[in-house]
């Protein structure tokens, strides 16, 4: 499995790095963040609680964390194949590179091995990734351009989640937070 190769030697190489940049690892709402929310529980954007999940891990949500804080030093680039997706991502920091890279091949992983994290803020998307990981052939390559992800799959539904999931990921990548507040006001009706 290259995708385990690959994580295995990114927390070899870099322990703690999610920690190293995971800022305000504490609870609740304090912090100077944005906090606002019509049911008050408000957001916290410096804490970022909803980055948790019901199987995550806290070096995960920490990954995350690091990504959103810094999605201004990512760069994406998605070619929509046929059979499923082509997708080349990188940052222009080192750190959130190393941590890019972690998180992927983590995230790949756990769709090999059908454990959905379950983060709060998760696309439904990702649903069907979970559910029927048998379905897609994933490679992954880490060049001098960045990570490159290459997802096929013969199951046209698979492809179109695939489609969905790439174009959400670039969304989070070019505005961050943001891109997530507003997929969960649609999905929610608002």
């Amino acid at each position: 499995m290259r995708a385990v190769a690959i994580l295995s030697l990114i927390l070899l190489a870099s322990p703690g790095v999610a920690q190293m940049h995971g800022q305000g690892g504490g609870h609740g709402m304090g912090g100077m963040g944005q906090h606002h929310g019509a049911d008050g529980t408000g957001h916290d954007e410096v804490n970022m609680p909803g980055l948790r999940g019901l199987d995550a891990t806290p070096e995960e949500s920490g990954e995350l964390m690091v990504m959103f804080h810094h999605f201004d030093t990512l760069s994406r680039e998605v070619e929509n194949l046929p059979n499923g997706i082509r997708t080349v991502t990188t940052s222009s920091d080192p750190m959130v590179m190393q941590v890019l890279v972690s998180h992927v091949t983590g995230m790949i992983q756990r769709v090999e091995e059908g454990r959905d994290p379950k983060v709060m803020i998760q696309s439904p998307t990702l649903d069907i990734l979970f559910a029927r990981p048998e379905a897609i052939e994933t490679d992954i390559e880490i060049t001098d351009a960045g990570i490159v992800v290459t997802q096929t799959s013969n199951d046209p539904e698979m492809v179109a989640a695939l489609h969905t999931h790439a174009a959400e990921v670039s969304d989070m990548a070019a505005r961050g937070m943001q891109a997530v507040h507003e997929r969960m006001m649609r999905q929610a009706g608002n």
